[in-house]
């Protein structure tokens, strides 16, 4: 990994803004560059560096990278602050109110929690916004308490162009392969079987269906698309030339494919996985059942975890009825009314088979054949999961 140290008097002020005008605690000066500067990205994302970003955390919340944490130099109100001061009237303005916001107990907090990331990752890296004030502030403050932590040039945007710009040289050089076929088949199965794959829905933290949501939160979809360029930019560095995707929609629950890798899989090659409708009901049972209900209730605890995992499933077939239609709504209501009730009251789980089968048959398969009817063309082989598994290792 590339890292530097800027002479004296050698660093260059790039773009300093109301992100970039944070608190020094003593001095209206700003800082010269105080420690090393890393500008190897791809080594940073390739190694899993950890990496501290001292932005403010609405900015953190809008997209970061998978191996950052959020220790910020400003609070999100400190940061509108002076933001304000620095529109109003200059840098030094809003430099001096940041150093009567951040008073010395705040700066020694602030401090202290760097330090323990520092501690528990030394070979980590800093970023803010721009690579700018606020990254020299933090680096400054560190070295003042004993502890070096290079920061990385350029900061967030730079990192974040960098990946950008890296999925779209991927979706050219790689050749991407597309698993599909209808709900149930078991299609992230067999994605983690075959090993140059990315699994998109994991990443997105949702199975892709309108019953996929997996209680807890989604990523920001900045954070989405940053995870899967790492996914892919380390299959490249592996060796793989080709990826194996499961065949997703645009929205994966509310994150969307990033229009670079979204438009290179609608070019892709695609594998039907098939399989018969038990397999399929005890793979939908596997994973909307136990799984799911054991996600809520360790979240919420035994009881108000099946209500939550019980709301789930209500709320997801109340936002498909209109789609649905009234009269299969009702009547897939009460087969899901009647499989929840015998699941609290009995511990019996058997209800739930009809009630998916009759949603595969009458909502998902429909869908789905018409789906595939608009990509007949690239549909290039077809199989159970044996079967695949053998196209794929030809490929």
């Amino acid at each position: 990994m590339t890292t530097r140290t800027e002479p004296p008097g050698k660093f260059v002020n790039t773009a300093v803004g109301p992100t970039d005008a944070p608190a020094t605690q003593s001095s209206l000066a700003v800082p010269q560059q105080p420690g090393p500067v890393i500008d190897d990205y791809r080594q940073l994302f390739l190694n899993d560096t950890p990496l501290l970003d001292v932005r403010a955390p609405v900015e953190f919340i809008k997209g970061a990278f998978p191996t950052s944490v959020n220790r910020p130099l400003m609070t999100d109100e400190e940061r509108h602050l002076i933001g304000i001061r620095y529109k109003q009237a200059d840098q030094q303005s809003a430099i001096a109110l940041g150093a009567e916001l951040v008073t010395p107990e705040l700066r020694e907090q602030r401090v202290a929690a760097w330090a323990e990331f520092a501690r528990q990752n030394p070979h980590g890296a800093l970023y803010c916004f721009r690579g700018g004030l606020r990254s020299r502030i933090t680096q400054q403050w560190m070295k003042e308490a004993g502890i070096e932590l290079p920061l990385v040039s350029g900061g967030y945007k730079a990192l974040r162009t960098f990946l950008m710009e890296t999925l779209a040289q991927l979706c050219d050089s790689m050749k991407l392969m597309l698993i599909g076929g209808r709900t149930g088949n078991g299609k992230t199965l067999l994605i983690k079987r075959l090993g140059s794959t990315v699994d998109l829905e994991e990443l997105a933290n949702h199975r892709g269906s309108s019953f996929g949501g997996m209680a807890s939160e989604q990523p920001s979809n900045i954070d989405f698309e940053n995870a899967v360029t790492v996914a892919m930019m380390k299959l490249e560095e592996a060796g793989h030339q080709k990826v194996f995707l499961e065949d997703e929609a645009r929205l994966i629950g509310r994150v969307c494919l990033p229009d670079t890798l979204r438009n290179a899989m609608q070019e892709a090659p695609i594998a039907i996985l098939e399989c018969d409708m038990q397999q399929r009901i005890e793979n939908c049972f596997d994973d909307y059942v136990p799984d799911l209900l054991q996600r809520y209730q360790s979240t919420h605890g035994v009881e108000a975890g099946f209500s939550a995992y019980a709301e789930h499933h209500r709320g997801s077939l109340s936002r498909i009825q209109k789609r649905f239609g009234p009269a299969r709504y009702q009547h897939a209501l009460e087969l899901l009314n009647i499989a929840l009730q015998r699941h609290e009251h009995d511990a019996d789980t058997g209800g739930y088979a009809e009630f998916i089968e009759f949603m595969l048959r009458e909502y998902y398969d429909p869908m789905y054949d018409y789906q595939l009817s608009r990509k007949q063309q690239r549909v290039v082989a077809r199989g159970d999961a044996e079967q695949l598994m053998h196209w794929a290792a030809q490929q």
